[in-house]
Order: C-alpha cells, then sequence, then structure tokens
C-alpha cells in the first residue's frame, strides 16, 4: 500500500497534533507557584476533591475526578447545572473544589462561586482567562490558555482541552508523589482487568501447602519423579533438616541427568541416586511480596518456568509457575 504522505487528511492531522503540541510545551513556562500552592491545597485536603465543569471542560473534569480517585486521592465530579438544583449538597466543608472553565465565565460555573466562598471551601481554577471571574474567587489560579484552538474555525474545545487534561494530570501526579503513594496502594485500587492482574502479589497466585511438591535431600530419585508428577509443577522443591531451601530439582535437571554418560555409568541403577545429586542448589527465589509481573519477568529473562517463592529466613512457601502468569498477562 503506497503511502501518501500529502494527503489533505494527513496534512490536516499534523497541522491538529502541532497545535496541540504547542499548547501542551506552552504549560510549561507558566509553571509557577501557583501550581506549588494548588498542590499543597490538595495534599491538605481533609476531605474530597470535587471538580466540576461543563460542555468539554466537563468531560476533562470527570476524567481529573478519576485520576484523583484511583491515585488515593477520593474525588467526585459534581455537574454545575445539577448543583444548584441541590447536588451542590454534596460539598462539605472539608473538601476541596477544581473548576475548570477556560473563560472563566461560564455561567452555571459562576453560579456556584458565592455558594463556594460562603461554605470556605479552598477553589483552585483552571482557566484561560485572567482577570476572570473565576478567577477572583479562586485561591489558586492554574494558567491553561492556549493561543489558538486546533479547530480550523476556531471554534470546537480542542487545544484548550488538551492543556486542561494535561495539567489536570501534572496535578495529579504531583500529588501522587508527595503523598508516597506506592505500586501496592496502586494495586489495591486496581483490583480488577488486566491492570489489575499484572499488579496482584506472587502470594496471590503461588501454589502452596500440600500443592508444592517438596523432597529431601535423601529422597531417592524414584520418589522425586513420583512426587513431581503428582505436582504437575515440572519441579520439585529440596528442604533440608531446618526446613530452610536446600535445592530445586527441574524437568530439565533429569533430562540433563539421563544425557550424562559418565554420572549412568558410575550408577548400576539410575534411581539409585538421591535428590541431593540431581538438584540445583543455587535456584532463583522471589519474595511472597513481590508484583506477579515481576515473577514473570524474571522467568521470561532466565527462561525458567517455576519460581520458589521464600520468605526473608529463606524458608521456602510456595511456587509460582509461568502458566498461571501468562494467564494472567492475557487478562
Amino acid at each position: 500500500m503506497t503511502r501518501n504522505t500529502q494527503h489533505p487528511d494527513l496534512q490536516e492531522a499534523r497541522r491538529v497534533l502541532q497545535v496541540e503540541a504547542n499548547a501542551i510545551m506552552g504549560l510549561l513556562e507558566r509553571l509557577d507557584e501557583q501550581f506549588i500552592q494548588a498542590v499543597e491545597l490538595l495534599a491538605a485536603c481533609k476531605g474530597r476533591v470535587i471538580t466540576t465543569g461543563m460542555g468539554k471542560s466537563g468531560i476533562i473534569a470527570r476524567k481529573l475526578a478519576a485520576t484523583f480517585s484511583s491515585t488515593g486521592t477520593p474525588a467526585q465530579y459534581l455537574h454545575p447545572a445539577e448543583a444548584v438544583h441541590g447536588d451542590l449538597g454534596i460539598v462539605t466543608a472539608n473538601d476541596l473544589v477544581i473548576a475548570l472553565s477556560h473563560s472563566g465565565e461560564t455561567e452555571e460555573i459562576a453560579r456556584l462561586l458565592e455558594t463556594i466562598k460562603r461554605l470556605d471551601v479552598g477553589l483552585i481554577a483552571l482557566t484561560g482567562k485572567k482577570g476572570s471571574t473565576l478567577t477572583r474567587y479562586a485561591d489558586v489560579v492554574l494558567d491553561v490558555g492556549v493561543s489558538a484552538e486546533a479547530c480550523p474555525m476556531g471554534l470546537a474545545p480542542t487545544a484548550s482541552t488538551t492543556a486542561a487534561l494535561v495539567m489536570g494530570d501534572a496535578l495529579a501526579m504531583a500529588l501522587l508523589q508527595r503523598k508516597g503513594f506506592r505500586d501496592e496502594d496502586f494495586a489495591a485500587l486496581h483490583p480488577g482487568g488486566r491492570l489489575g492482574a499484572r499488579l496482584r502479589r506472587v502470594r496471590d497466585m503461588m501454589h502452596q501447602g500440600a500443592a508444592v511438591p517438596v523432597v529431601t535431600p535423601e529422597t531417592p530419585l524414584a520418589e522425586v519423579i513420583a512426587t513431581m508428577t503428582a505436582g504437575r509443577l515440572g519441579m520439585a522443591v529440596v528442604t533440608g533438616p531446618d526446613g530452610l531451601l536446600a535445592g530445586v530439582i527441574t524437568d530439565g535437571d533429569l533430562r540433563r541427568l539421563l544425557a550424562d554418560d559418565r554420572a549412568l555409568g558410575s550408577a548400576h541403577d539410575l534411581l539409585s541416586f538421591q535428590a541431593a545429586g540431581v538438584m540445583s542448589t543455587s535456584p532463583r527465589t522471589i519474595a511472597p511480596d513481590a508484583l506477579a509481573s515481576e515473577a514473570l519477568r524474571l522467568m521470561e529473562t532466565h527462561k525458567i518456568t517455576s519460581l520458589v517463592v521464600a520468605d526473608k529466613g529463606g524458608s521456602p512457601v510456595g511456587v509460582v509457575h509461568l502458566h498461571d502468569l501468562w494467564r494472567m498477562s492475557m487478562i
């Protein structure tokens, strides 16, 4: 298929992308103390972050509330038109409001401002117009103005909503960092779907208890094979008398033994071997609290199908298998 780089549709797409990219880059030079103050207000908020906006700004406000909620800051979107008909009751004295209006004069937003101030609720404004009604009421003003919309008629909110979206993301990520939000916190808030699966802990996916094939260094090879077959994990965990991990025996170890003519020649019977003579003594392990995605990475990097899960003292507490992790990655 011939690539027509001069097609009018492609040219228009490049123009739009460039306009919106310029809008984002223009925000960099406007980051100042106001942004720091906004993050401080958010960090000090003891209630919820209430986002509000009309039209396309409302869509961005909804997304911002979702981003805050998913990163550890309770947030809720408030439709400004519904707010003046009773929904404003969701705003309490402990909350903080983020209002989005590119003009700063959106009628539905303006009608909320007196009530917000009467409740003594903090107000962060994301707007493109200095000196507007919204900026006069706001405690902090973040300038998300743009020199031009990507719409060729200059009418449809495009670059302006992109700028507001990016500034909102910047607030959420700065707040996340300030709060010390960790991957385990993120995992707790995202239990479903592919993302939640990849953030699960090894302890939640490992085989444990009677499902783990365990032998001792003195276990005869015939019994080792029977234990591995019953366990269906392609391996056996070898533990010493102290209960600590002594090694592992895998299907690969058995194949290598069968291929070693010298080893076979030194024994009258292959099954006279004990686990200690076959096991790998330095197996790779992983901690129960490690992310399942880290276990998958280790297995794929080292081309192994199972990992022993060991606690801090070196005792095996389970086994995680590659097939379980592959199923997880396909959710």
